[in-house]
């Protein structure tokens, strides 16, 4: 009787290839990919150990650095899960800026997945491309917060301050201009036969199995999952807002690269929405013992200059309890658990990354291919280490 033998190899870790410091043990049978063990760990950065000495407030630039292409996503989940635990509400207008600019958030990191993902399996094209059209959501960011990556703009109860003069006509430019750009993107991918050759077929992952891993987000749908928490579980007022959410067919690499473009296209369509219903108001909470003072107060006066330290250095006591908060981030969902002692910080948080959970189905879903294809597999994944090591 013949015996198999297996060879086992290292990838990574490394940037190209691997999307962060993510290292792969291969056990290959000829070409042929038999087991894969995801050994993480490498950035280790401490993030919710990191929270626990910090005031609800200071804690919240950490979040911005774990997916460092959806910080806005990232900042959304925090404070809506601190708003949950102080039962603050925040006025409509932080709201339909939060949704336009976590909706910004969601183009911005999918435009940096299908470069990457895209110059994985070889078309350099859609790479600067993507790129090119980043750029116009990240000048958007730094007129907002004065940040292009690690943006921080939300705060507890609302905005850090109201948009910049001329921020309806940039979102605008992009709702009147983005839709042609992913036309073109389909337009070189979609059809191209090496795309079809590296993509169809690849990684493929069944609803059953995609559920039982725990994947969410477009992982999930292009499963053929119908979930998204925007629409099944709503926050920020999406519930006013009409998308679809669009779902795979046959479980690979080709349909989660589907999914994405759909929601690209869908993201332009809220943003679109929730530009028509921005309306003047306040955008923060009168909450003066837990929010930061707006800016043009700050300086008006001694006291409000006394404020502003008070709050920033001693932070606000939470009341005694516990609460969870999923927000729909780019890569699925992102969850918040908070555990409050009655302190000015959290006694304890633990954050539910997707980009962790979803990896977890690599071996599920590249078992049988070859080791050629592995790339599309992690790629499809659309992971950041960030959050994965944080």
């Amino acid at each position: 009787m013949a015996q198999k033998e297996t060879m086992t190899v290292n990838m990574g870790p490394q940037h190209p290839s691997t999307h962060g410091v993510l290292r792969l043990v291969i056990e290959l049978d000829g070409e042929i990919i038999d087991k894969i063990t995801p050994h993480i760990g490498y950035l280790h950065r401490g993030i919710e150990k990191l929270s626990e000495h910090r005031t609800y407030h200071q804690a919240l630039p950490l979040t911005d650095r774990m997916d460092y292409l959806a910080p806005m996503s990232n900042n959304l989940g925090y404070v809506l899960a601190v708003e949950k635990l102080l039962g603050v509400e925040v006025p409509e207008r932080a709201k339909t800026v939060r949704v336009i600019t976590a909706e910004l958030t969601r183009l911005k990191s999918h435009l940096v997945w299908l470069a990457c993902h895209a110059l994985d399996i070889g078309a350099m094209t859609v790479f600067l491309y993507c790129f090119r059209e980043r750029e116009k959501v990240m000048e958007i960011y730094e007129k907002l917060s004065g940040a292009r990556m690690t943006s921080n703009y939300y705060r507890v109860g609302g905005l850090s301050a109201d948009v910049y003069a001329g921020f309806e006509k940039d979102v605008q430019e992009i709702i009147d201009t983005f839709p042609g750009f992913f036309d073109t993107y389909e337009g070189l991918l979609t059809k191209n036969t090496i795309w079809l050759q590296r993509t169809v077929g690849n990684g493929v992952i069944s609803a059953e199995d995609a559920i039982d891993a725990g994947i969410t987000g477009p992982a999930l749908r292009g499963s053929g999952v119908d979930w998204d928490l925007r629409r099944d579980n709503p926050y920020s007022g999406y519930e006013k807002y009409s998308f679809k959410v669009p779902v795979g067919e046959k479980c690979d690499t080709f349909d989660r690269y589907k999914v994405r473009l759909v929601e690209m296209r869908e993201a332009v369509k809220i943003i679109s929405q929730a530009l028509n219903d921005l309306k003047p108001g306040p955008v923060l909470a009168d909450l003066p013992q837990v929010c930061y003072p707006p800016k043009e107060n700050v300086y008006n006066s001694i006291e409000g200059l006394i404020h502003h330290f008070k709050i920033a250095s001693e932070g606000f006591a939470a009341p005694e309890g516990e609460v969870y908060q999923g927000v729909e981030n780019p890569k699925g969902e992102l969850g918040y658990y908070l555990v409050s002692d009655g302190s000015n910080k959290p006694y304890r948080m633990r954050v539910r990354p997707p980009s962790f959970v979803n990896l977890s189905a690599i071996e599920k879903m590249a078992k049988g291919s070859m080791i050629a294809d592995l790339v599309a597999v992690i790629g499809t994944l659309d992971i950041v280490l960030g959050e994965i090591d944080r």
